[in-house]
Order: structure tokens, then sequence, then C-alpha cells
């Protein structure tokens, strides 16, 4: 077991290392400096490795990096729920274990979603940036009118655990919930969140809010292009926490842009970390840096997640949370 080399591609929030090490493994190496490692450097430091800890940012977790890390790989463990950058059927074919880290995300990801809804709907980008440039006159009758939320149709695009907690802190505002996804979930539909299921058409016509909760896999790049934002109330709000490529950001931002729609708040973007153009200059966007599960407590249960993940399969046993494996 001591000579099981991990390698943990990003510093992680606590310390990871000291986990590790108080699980027997002590042949660890972790990038020492907290930035994604360029393609070639990471290729080199997994050679070797019997378990990778690696971030979404680790773009192409495929055949290149499994034969770079060679055949002993036997786990990566993404700390992410996500697995957008893991080429899954290749590391099933390997018989490479992929786990992540998915109850962690669930609740702080929900709150950003909310933060994006409100701040989006309350036009908060503008008044922040008015109130400190110095220029605010005070309060206006007619000064950065935003939308109403209480009471207004919310619209859960997907059905997993962090579109169920978005859905359930509508409950306080009163909303009315739709929810799309591909089968029935009676845990939306039954009281308090008490949601309808409806097809992604129906749903983007009738929803004030729709929140994008689905993950990233073929049949949902571009799931919300320019033929469906066309169908959103020209006075909705549309808002990203999943990953950025599930949205056409330059279809948004020209929505955006000719007032086709109201307003965005997005926390991922297409190709993250660049944004598209014509976003910043938008006033009706309101925009975080992947901020969802940024919470000191939540980023360290990740940690110790992701750290298990690959403890377990390392000692011969299952992994906490698998997707492949």
């Amino acid at each position: 077991m001591p000579e099981d080399r991990v390698v943990i591609t990003r510093p992680l929030p606590g310390d990871p290392v000291a986990r590790l090490r108080d699980a027997g493994f002590e042949n660890v190496w972790i990038n020492p400096d907290d930035v994604r490692l360029e393609r070639a450097p990471l290729l080199t430091a997994v050679a070797g490795a019997r378990a990778v800890i690696a971030t979404p940012a680790d773009a192409h977790v495929n055949a290149e990096f499994f034969d770079a890390a060679g055949d002993q790989l036997a786990v990566v463990s993404n700390f992410a729920v996500g697995v957008d950058n893991v080429d899954l059927p290749e590391a099933e074919r390997r018989g490479v274990v992929i786990a992540n880290t998915p109850n962690a995300v669930t609740e702080p990801t929900a709150d950003v979603a909310w933060l994006l809804m409100l701040g989006a709907a309350r036009r908060v980008y503008e008044g922040e940036t008015l109130v400190r440039s110095g220029a605010w006159g005070g309060i206006g009758p007619n000064e950065l009118l935003g939308r109403r939320v209480i009471g207004k149709t919310l619209f859960i695009v997907g059905a997993g655990r962090i579109g169920l907690a978005t859905a359930r802190r509508s409950i306080g505002w009163e909303m009315p919930v739709l929810y799309h996804a591909r089968t029935r979930h009676e845990e939306f539909e039954c009281p308090p969140v008490s949601a309808t299921r409806v097809t992604l058409e129906e749903g983007l016509r009738r929803a004030d809010f729709v929140s994008i909760h689905t993950p990233l896999t073929d049949e949902t790049h571009h799931l919300i292009d320019a033929e469906r934002l066309a169908l959103m109330r020209p006075d909705a709000v549309l808002v990203n926490t999943a990953r950025g490529p599930i949205v056409d950001e330059a279809a948004l931002a020209a929505a955006l842009a000719a007032g086709r729609l109201g307003a965005a708040g997005l926390d991922v973007y297409e190709a993250e970390p660049a944004l598209h153009p014509d976003l910043p200059a938008l006033k009706n966007v309101f925009l975080l840096p992947h901020l969802g599960s940024a919470t000191v407590e939540d980023r360290q249960w990740m940690m110790r997640l992701a750290v298990d993940n690959a403890v377990c399969v390392l000692t011969g046993q299952p992994p906490l949370h698998a997707v492949v494996g």
C-alpha cells in the first residue's frame, strides 16, 4: 500500500495529503501551484499513479491521459459532481473506477442558483456598479426597476439533487414549480414542492425563471439554443449553475442584447474561464466565477469525499460514489 502513488492535480481545501497519510498512503504528489496544469505537465504528473484526484478543469481525462498514467491506474476521483471532463466509456473499457462528490455540492449550488435569480431579476450588477461609481444621487422612483420574484413560475431543467434543492427553496417565494426530466420524479411532485412535469418547450414558454441543473452530455450540449431561447418570455430570467455548454452562449448574448430575454445569471461558461466577448458589456446578465460549491465547509467536504473515494478503491473497497466501476 505505501508504494501506491497518488496524484492530486491541484491544491484542495483542507489537508488532503494528511488525510491520505492517515490512511497509510505516503507516496503523494500534489501540484504545488494553485493553477490548472497544462496538458503536458498534467500527463507527466500522472505517470505511474494508482489514483488521481482531479478537478473539472483537468479536461480530457481520456485515452491519452490513461496511457500517460499507465495500466496500474485504478481510480480517478473527480473533485466535482459533474464528470463531463472524463471519457467514461474509455474508463470502463480499461477498468478504471471513476468517482465523484455529489452530495457536497447540492446545497451551496442551489444557494447560488437563487443568488443568480435574485441578482438578475433585481438588477444587482447595475445597482452595485452605480453605488461604487460615486454617481448615485439617492433613491429614485423609476431607478433600476427589476422584476418581482414572489408568486412567479419557476422551471427546473434537470431533476437531480441540485434541481430539487433549488425547487425546495422556492416554497418561501410561493412559486408554482415546473420541472423537466426524462422520467417522472415523485420527490418533485409531492408536497411541499408539488411541481408539475412538463416538456422542455412548455416549461420555457410558461416560466418566469428557468434554472438549469442537467448534466452536460452529448444530448444536452446546446440544449438551450437560439430556437429554445425564442420560446421564453421577453421578461424571463435564465440561470445556469450546471455546465456552460448546455447554453449556446452566442445565442444567449444575442437574445439579451436584443431584449428578447429579460436577464440571465451565469455561474458557468461555454469556454470557461473565457466568456463570449459580448457578455461582459451586457447590463442584463449577472456573472459569477463558478462559485456553486464555493463555501469553506462544502469544499472541504468535497476534499474528504474525493480522498475517501480514492482510498476505498486502493484498499479493495467500492468507492463512496462511483460513476464507473
